[in-house]
């Protein structure tokens, strides 16, 4: 437990994530993002990046000593002994920042941004709900081809190497569809910021 109400917003990739934590960014409710903490964690002079050049050789380096994040994405997704060598050096790492950030929220409550919550929902026992943001796979496969340019091939290691969406599900306390419109999706998230501002005792902030 956070002292205040710390919520995990997750789901697939490409599942619209980003979009639903903006709306409640909007309402004006706190979010710390893993995604942008692990690139916070391996910017220049960072242990975290030392690490991984030491795990995966300088290859993981672009010219300029930038993590080359396209290389090293191709690579976890087609080794998954490399995936979880990246993990075990990025995750402690974000996690411990992510508590911390939430314990210092200044609000009723506050959303974490967490991708890959049910690949290890025991490491955030501390939060108090879990927010699952829901399409079905082949809206993910059509996005992430159209988004990223991935192939097929590629877009189907990407989703084949994340929990599966009945294990994210399993896990929601609160599942938004997000294969709706985008006026049906801002009605949604104005419900739960009423429901959450009632759980976390403010009406209002």
């Amino acid at each position: 437990m956070t002292d205040r109400l710390a919520i995990v917003v997750t789901g697939g990739i490409a599942s619209g994530k980003t979009t639903v934590a903006n709306g409640f960014v909007d309402l004006g409710v706190p979010l710390f993002d893993a995604d942008v903490i692990a690139r916070e964690l391996v910017a220049p002079g960072q242990p975290a990046l030392t690490e991984i050049v030491a795990a995966f050789g300088p290859e993981a380096l672009t010219p300029n000593g930038q993590l080359d994040r396209q290389r090293m994405r191709e690579r976890i997704f087609a080794d998954a002994n490399a995936r979880r060598r990246l993990e075990s050096i990025l995750h402690p790492r974000v996690r411990e920042t992510l508590r911390s950030r939430a314990r210092a929220c200044a609000t009723g409550y506050c959303l974490l941004a967490v991708p890959l919550y049910a690949e290890a929902p025991a490491a955030y026992a501390w939060v108090d709900r879990v927010l699952v943001v829901d399409v079905p796979p082949a809206v993910q496969l059509v996005r992430l081809m159209q988004r990223d340019g991935m192939t097929r091939e590629s877009s189907q290691r990407a989703l084949a190497a994340q929990a599966s969406r009945s294990q994210r599900l399993a896990l929601a306390d609160d599942a938004i569809d997000n294969s709706g419109t985008p006026a049906a999706l801002t009605h949604i998230i104005a419900r739960l910021h009423q429901r959450y501002s009632r759980l976390s005792g403010r009406e209002k902030f």
